[in-house]
Order: C-alpha cells, then structure tokens, then sequence
C-alpha cells in the first residue's frame, strides 16, 4: 500500500459514523438497564412493606 491509499483509508474510518451508533445504542442499553434496576429495588421494598404490614395485621400466621 502507498501513503495516499493509507490515508484514505485513514479518513474514511474517521469519517464513518456507524460506530458511533453501536456506541450510542450501548449507552442507552446501559442506562435503560440501571433505570428497571432502580425501579425493581424500589418497588422490591414497597411490596415487602405491604406484606409485613398484613403479616401483622394477621399476627403471625405463616410468617
């Protein structure tokens, strides 16, 4: 290969932006993750408030 074809090549990948959309796509996956994550801790402690809260109002059958 000579230099002008090595640096086409070279300006070609700068210029292509297909990358930058796997990218973009990774992030929001991340970030989608962390958000259902966070939404099932939450409701993860509302629920078992909930059933503590009737364990009591039973007083003690099968809990």
């Amino acid at each position: 290969m000579n230099l002008q074809a090595i640096k086409s090549s070279v300006m070609k990948f700068i210029k292509d932006e297909e990358g930058l959309t796997i990218v973009e796509y990774a992030v929001a996956g991340g970030l989608i993750t962390v958000a259902v994550v966070a939404a099932f801790l939450a409701l993860g402690s509302q629920v078992n408030t909930k059933i503590e809260a009737l364990c009591a109002a039973v007083k003690g059958s099968a809990c």
